[in-house]
């Protein structure tokens, strides 16, 4: 090839490379604005781990760069304006490539963004603001109504001087904000009673905005503490709710607004008991793998407001109690230990707990001598128990001769009334209702699942791999099949870990549960399933995140030991993290335990 030849050869490769440049990057560009717009709600970001900014809570964000991305502590996940990215696929695996997991396909892409989605319309179903606007209703004369699903009470506001709305757990702010936005509508009427209260946050669980109105509108306490161990600040806001329920009176309406959590947020201890020794029990309640609701059978007789001891401190006055249940079938003797409900439980059942689940002297997870001793005193008779359903505070309200009259037997109220205002049900149908809209064939499988986060995946997974089958199935084998392909399946409920003692494992229920699911895809030899678990308040354990999301490819030959390994230590944050399979949402200002989604295509 002469002179000639070879320059026109090398700029026909030099206009071909430059052409392809212009081409992938116009992709890259197209890609790009894909992700910005993939979503119908145009406040959503594709890839999103969690709830966007501001969708349904307005907390702060600081973005902070990692590798290829760019993250904010909330959980929103973008790509960064550094990098232009060429492709959906490109997208992932770029941020996926430092973990030397296997490629996501295609399929296992989009269901990633859709599982995240499902999950957001599943919180964005339980806030604790549109709950009790469902549940309390302020009619034109003055009546107050309560109500939930079987029945109604209803409260005539000039009947009482004074109305003390007190709220505890993790959604207590957005609770008590919207208590007092709709009793705040009968303050223009003339003899109408005064309103006040006290409301305890677990830290950066409310908004600038919303303790700004509790406190300078509605004259309302706001006191953070620490969950899921108690702190002295816990100790104080505690003593001033008792305190201000002990000094109620006959013409004191006090509206309790109760949620998940409020067991280590209302916390005053016995006089036999020091703060540190319920600390302690807590630490060791949680190690040992108890169901929340019987640690709340072994806290609520080391305090003084629990099992229904705050209802008792209040009476004669009226008890309005607004729950929002984070335990699994809403007992509500046992929702954040019950202050205002009676309690059918016994220091014998206590002790038994103990026993079963080695909190005794010689147990791996021994509670503190003086707690035992507590116990122990409390089973020969020799202190009270928490007042039953035969306590005054839990009587019938008596009422004049012309009401009852009127009245019938439905329309006699107690002293301490209690509605649930929302629940794991009402967090679960919202996932089905998005999956179907997403175009998945959705699958409740209920919402009291519970058990070691493992187990529970092990049968997640197991349930995801028969329904895979249809993939190459022959009619015959797809008879008894539960649901078509593609398949969502949605649960609900609150696993447990059980913890070895001194465990330097960082991680919580919802993060064990999905590294579980990894390894059994793995097992399996699943793809183009994916599985994502979380709590609803955003809190997954001590740690900041909500849970975990994870594909049948991202457990491989090899990272498989560094999954078990992370796994028999209980350290599945770190695993999840450096594969980027955290799901961050911060404090949702809601909780009603976990959802877990299944994709299956």
């Amino acid at each position: 090839m002469n002179i000639k030849g070879r320059r026109r050869c090398f700029l026909i490769g030099i206009i071909y490379f430059c052409t392809m440049f212009i081409i992938k990057n116009v992709a890259a560009t197209s890609s790009l604005q894909w992700l910005r717009s993939s979503s119908s709600n145009t406040r959503h970001i594709a890839f999103i781990s969690s709830l966007s900014q501001r969708q349904l809570y307005p907390y702060k964000c600081k973005s902070r760069i990692i590798s290829n991305t760019k993250y904010c502590n909330n959980g929103v996940h973008v790509p960064s304006n550094r990098i232009p990215y060429k492709s959906k696929r490109r997208c992932i695996s770029s941020y996926m490539s430092s973990t030397s997991s296997d490629e996501m396909t295609v399929n296992e892409q989009q269901m990633k963004i859709d599982a995240l989605k499902i999950v957001n319309e599943a919180i964005r179903a339980v806030d604790p603001s549109v709950a009790i606007r469902d549940r309390l209703i302020l009619e034109e004369d003055n009546q107050l109504i309560a109500k939930d699903t079987s029945r109604k009470v209803a409260y005539n506001l000039s009947d009482y001087d004074n109305i003390r709305i007190i709220s505890f757990g993790k959604a207590s702010a957005a609770m008590a904000l919207a208590t007092a936005d709709i009793i705040s509508k009968s303050q223009s009427q003339e003899g109408v009673p005064k309103l006040g209260g006290i409301v305890i946050i677990k830290d950066d669980h409310a908004t600038d905005k919303q303790m700004k109105l509790l406190k300078g509108k509605y004259n309302i306490l706001v006191r953070s503490a620490s969950h899921p161990i108690p702190d002295s600040r816990s100790v104080d806001a505690a003593n001033k709710i008792i305190e201000l329920g002990s000094s109620s009176c006959s013409r004191t309406l006090v509206l309790a607004c109760i949620s998940g959590g409020g067991s280590a947020l209302f916390c005053s201890p016995r006089d036999e008991l020091t703060l540190e020794d319920l600390m302690s029990t807590n630490s060791r309640l949680l190690e040992s793998g108890m169901p929340i609701e019987k640690m709340n059978i072994i806290r609520k007789r080391l305090e003084k407001g629990k099992g229904g001891k705050l209802a008792a401190l209040a009476y004669p006055a009226t008890v309005l109690s607004l729950v929002l249940s984070d335990i699994i079938g809403d007992p509500l003797d046992l929702i954040a230990s019950a202050p205002t409900v009676p309690d059918s439980s016994c220091w014998e059942d206590a002790l038994q707990l103990v026993e079963e689940y080695g909190l005794n002297a010689n147990g791996a997870h021994a509670l503190p001598s003086s707690v035992l001793d507590l116990l122990q005193m409390g089973a020969a008779g020799k202190l009270d128990d928490t007042p039953s359903s035969f306590h005054p505070a839990f009587s019938t309200m008596s009422a004049s001769n012309d009401d009852m009259q009127q009245s019938t037997e439905e329309d006699q109220k107690l002293f301490c009334e209690t509605i649930l205002v929302g629940n794991n049900d009402a967090s679960v149908m919202a996932a089905a209702q998005e999956a179907e809209n997403r175009g998945y064939n959705p699958v409740i499988l209920g919402s009291r699942f519970d058990g070691e986060a493992a187990t529970v995946a092990g049968t997640y997974v197991s349930m995801a791999e028969m329904i895979s089958r249809q993939r190459n199935a022959t009619r015959h084998d797809n008879k008894y099949q539960v649901a078509p392909l593609p398949t969502a399946l949605i649960a609900g409920g609150e696993t447990v870990v059980t913890l070895p003692p001194k465990c330097q494992g960082k991680g919580g229920r919802n993060q064990e549960l999905a590294l579980s699911a990894a390894l059994k895809m793995h097992d399996m030899n699943l793809r183009d399933v994916v599985l994502t678990s979380v709590g609803t308040d955003g809190t997954d354990g001590p740690t900041d995140a909500a849970g975990g999301i994870v594909y049948g490819g991202l457990v491989n030959e090899e990272t498989i030991q560094n999954a078990k390994d992370s796994l028999l230590r209980h350290d599945s944050y770190t695993f999840l993290n450096s594969t980027g399979c955290l799901v961050t949402t911060g404090a949702t200002g809601t909780n009603v335990a976990d959802v877990c989604i299944t994709l299956i295509k």
